[in-house]
Parts: structure tokens; sequence; C-alpha cells
């Protein structure tokens, strides 16, 4: 570990036992987290007894299931499943990918985020609640912001609020966990506040996850303060470490084109 590393291990550590963070959060999807990029932030997240959650490239990604099975990781998230019949892929893939034992100690869940997802609700629960089905949605505000023609700047509003006040609703009878997402904030909280009255298991920034009892503590606006540090180092650390890795060979790369010359200029 490096120094930035060490940073992030003690902010990991006093986002868990002070602000009550149970997972870190990388994506395979949009984010495109690469293989050793996973690794350091589990080998981070294990360091800190957090938890790991990963959202996977799509409905049928076998190869994604299959290394995040390799791995180790607790939550598993589903991008742009938009249907019944997207979401019963969802399952087949993890059903095939998992046993049953396995599925005990990993939560299978899928994105709520666009329009098109919100009007087949019913009966996206409706699959979601089976025995094998999955275990919760993650409304994702800013992409059902832009699906339904809002723009980002709406997702704290009551007319995104309504939407997802709608999918807590549904989740509830059927014990399915409801996770918010997208451009959480400080701005938020009141928001998640009302969602949590219904119903709400966590929340989630782009590299951390919530426990939804959080919002009762007097920090929270503090923690979500914390995770934009976080993040930044991430950033920073990743930057630095392929700016490395690009200089790696330097030395040897201009030694061996001054001995290519030398070889072509004496033919």
């Amino acid at each position: 570990m490096n120094k930035c590393e060490h940073e992030m291990l003690d902010l990991l550590k006093k986002l868990r036992q002070e602000y009550g963070a149970v997972s870190v959060k990388a994506e395979f999807e949009a984010e495109g987290t690469r293989t050793d990029e996973l690794l350091r932030l589990i080998d981070l997240a294990r360091r800190a007894d957090l938890k790991v959650a990963l959202k996977i490239s799509g409905c049928e990604a076998v190869r994604d299931l299959l290394e995040s099975q390799q791995f180790g990781v607790e939550y598993i998230i589903a991008p742009m499943v938009e249907t019944p019949y997207a979401l019963k892929k969802y399952i087949e893939a993890k059903n095939k990918v998992y046993s049953a034992d396995q599925q005990d100690y990993t939560d299978f869940l899928f994105n709520l985020e666009t329009i098109t997802t919100f009007n087949s609700l019913t009966e996206m629960v409706e699959v979601a609640k089976d025995t094998a089905g999955v275990d919760g949605i993650v409304f994702g505000r800013v992409d059902f912001a832009g699906s339904n023609n809002l723009s980002r700047s709406a997702v704290d509003l009551d007319e995104m609020t309504k939407y997802i006040l709608a999918t807590a609703e549904a989740c509830k009878p059927h014990d399915l966990d409801l996770v918010v997402g997208g451009a959480v904030a400080s701005s938020s909280l009141s928001a998640l506040k009302k969602i949590r009255d219904v119903h709400l298991t966590r929340f989630e920034t782009r590299k951390m996850i919530f426990d939804a009892s959080v919002l009762d503590n007097a920090n929270a606006s503090r923690a979500l303060e914390q995770t934009v540090y976080f993040e930044l180092l991430w950033l920073k650390n990743k930057r630095d470490y392929y700016h490395a890795m690009k200089h790696e060979d330097s030395g040897r790369i201009t030694m061996l084109q001054k001995r290519w010359d030398d070889i072509h200029a004496g033919h």
C-alpha cells in the first residue's frame, strides 16, 4: 500500500465506524472498472471490514458473474433491466453461476433506471419476488431523469421522488430491498427521509453504500461529503498507478530503440 491508499483506508474505516457505511462500490458497466483496480478496492474494503458491491455489464453478463463469484462480491447489480423478460434472463444467469448456498451470502439486485422499467414495475416485482428471484431494486435517479426527459438537477425534486415512493410501495409488501442512488449528496437527505418513511434499505454514492439508518445520524451530511473526498483519492491513486505503468519501461525502450537503429544502420 502507498500513502494515498493508507489515507483511503483510514477514511473507509471512519465511514464505517462513525457514519454507517456498509460497502464500497465498483462498476464493470459505465465506470469500466478494470480487474486490477477492482482487486485494489476489494483489498481496501476487506481491511476496513466493508462489503463490496459490483454493477455488472448487463442482465446476462455471465463472465462478470463468474468474476464476482471468484472475488467474493456481496452485492451484485444488473443495469438496464427494462422488462420482465430481461429480469428473467438475469435470474437465470445468476442461478446458473451461483449455487443456492452461495446465494445465501450474496444479494442480487437490478437497476430501475428508465421510465420503461417503471411502467412495468408491477410485473417486475412479480418476477423479482419469486423464491429463486432477486433481492431488490436499485433506483438510479440520474438515468431515470434522462429517460423521463428531466434534467440531472431534478433528482431531488418531488417529481422524481414520487416515482421512488411508488417503487418503495411496490417493494415493501414483498420484503424486496430498495436502494437509491444517482447524484446522492447532502441535498438528497430530505428526499431520502421521505422514502425511508415508506421503505428504504440503503442509499449509495458513486463509490460508497450506506445503510438507511444513517439518515438518523446528525452527521449524515458530513458522511456524504466524505465520500466525495474518497472518490477523489481513488481517482488520484488510479491516475498515479497508470502513470507509473506508462513510464516503467521507458529506459529499456530507449536502449532497444538505439540498438535497433544501430543494427538497421549496419545493413
